[in-house]
């Protein structure tokens, strides 16, 4: 089965090459600096629709039979993979139909939209997707795209493979994102068969860990509920396919957590200037938790995409400036004069912060009479000068507490 996958990623490559970017492998001083390695980010972020799913959707779709064209194609995808398809079958000249969860970023819906595919809101999850474009696909005769469970999908997604040893044949370890499988199968079946000794090292959500209790038990195993920020690899339960490579060929399987991922975001969009969605940082996301030890290699990181919901990414933003305290929140219980709000201003503006906002409350009745309970939230650049101001605030007589 490998050998004839590896030959359909060969002959996949040059027929991608036509629709989709050769995304570019950059070394990040940053983040090599930081795992005591170098790392190399392979920018699938950049690839057209955002993601590396047009890759395996080129490939299946440029395989189907004259009549299977004319039915058209339909999928099921929270987002990447029905842009994708969409994208695909557009450049194709072929109608596609995509199911996606109810529940879907709206970005990801309109995008899937404006690239001409027809819509359907179905479900609250991926798995709910699939199986309504599955009785789609009996219905009309279109042909069902699967996301992962696919041997023309997974070839089409192994032309990555074959960018990185083409770009840096020595690579000692990479690192891959995981749901479904049908990425790291592509890839994996890639070095394997080219470069043997290059470690593949897969990436799970923990909220989502279909694969790795698939591995564990040794068999295909359903995660009841599914409850990871990375919606792109929330996949509930890998294919027979995908796990028997991954069991095959892989050589580790770990997870993050959505803190973790969180902060790879941040990470990504601070040092590096990547908008990166949370299925696509989580390799990062292992490395800067020391879930693998990389000192002294050279690492791949496939960063697979860049579909992130703004509101989600306004969120992260926020609260990793909040955790490095960046961000913070100080109380306290003031005179309610009309003067106190300006003298406690002027404080302020003596030490190295920015005030973001001010709250007052005075209504509550166990707030005493005559006192205003204030809080605000500042920016500091350094810890240091919030305790320079809480210093002075105290020396002026106002007593301040931070809000954890």
């Amino acid at each position: 089965m490998f050998q004839d996958i590896f030959q359909r990623i060969k002959d996949a490559y040059p027929i991608v090459q036509q629709v989709a970017h050769r995304t570019p492998l950059t070394r990040s001083n940053t983040f090599s600096r930081m795992t005591g390695s170098e790392i190399f980010l392979k920018l699938e972020c950049l690839q057209r629709t955002g993601s590396f799913k047009i890759r395996g959707a080129t490939y299946a779709i440029s395989q189907f039979k004259s009549s299977e064209k004319e039915q058209g194609c339909v999928a099921a995808s929270a987002g990447n993979h029905a842009q994708g398809v969409a994208y695909a079958a557009a450049t194709a000249g072929i109608k596609s139909i995509i199911v996606m969860p109810e529940l879907a970023p709206a970005s990801k819906i309109i995008a899937t939209q404006g690239y001409g595919a027809e819509v359907i809101l179905h479900g609250m999850n991926y798995d709910d997707a699939v199986i309504k474009a599955e009785q789609i696909s009996v219905e009309t005769g279109a042909v069902f795209l699967h996301s992962f469970d696919n041997i023309n999908v997974i070839a089409g997604q192994g032309t990555i493979g074959l960018e990185l040893i083409e770009d840096l044949p020595s690579l000692d370890v990479v690192l891959v994102p995981v749901g479904g499988g049908g990425l790291i199968s592509g890839i994996s079946i890639a070095f394997k068969k080219i470069r043997p000794d290059t470690k593949i090292i897969g990436v799970q959500a923990s909220g989502c860990p279909s694969m790795v209790e698939s591995i564990r038990k040794g068999r295909i195993t359903e995660i009841a509920k599914s409850d990871t920020i990375a919606d792109g690899i929330a996949v509930r339960k890998p294919s027979e396919t995908t796990l028997k490579v991954v069991n095959e060929l892989l050589d580790d399987v770990i997870t993050v957590s959505d803190d973790e991922i969180s902060h790879s975001i941040f990470m990504l969009l601070e040092r590096s200037k990547l908008v990166i969605e949370p299925a696509g940082a989580v390799g990062l996301a292992a490395l800067l938790n020391n879930k693998i030890n990389v000192v002294g290699k050279k690492v791949g990181v496939v960063l697979s995409g860049g579909n992130i919901d703004m509101s989600l990414l306004e969120r992260i933003i926020e609260r990793s400036l909040y955790l490095e305290s960046r961000f913070v929140r100080i109380t306290g219980l003031l005179p309610d004069k009309r003067e106190t709000l300006k003298d406690l201003l002027l404080v302020i503006a003596t030490t190295k912060a920015s005030v973001v906002s001010i709250e007052h409350e005075r209504a509550d009745p166990n707030i005493p009479l005559g006192r205003m309970n204030v809080t605000i939230t500042l920016e500091v650049s350094q810890k240091r000068y919030l305790w320079e101001l809480m210093n002075n605030l105290g020396k002026a007589g106002y007593k301040f507490r931070v809000v954890k």
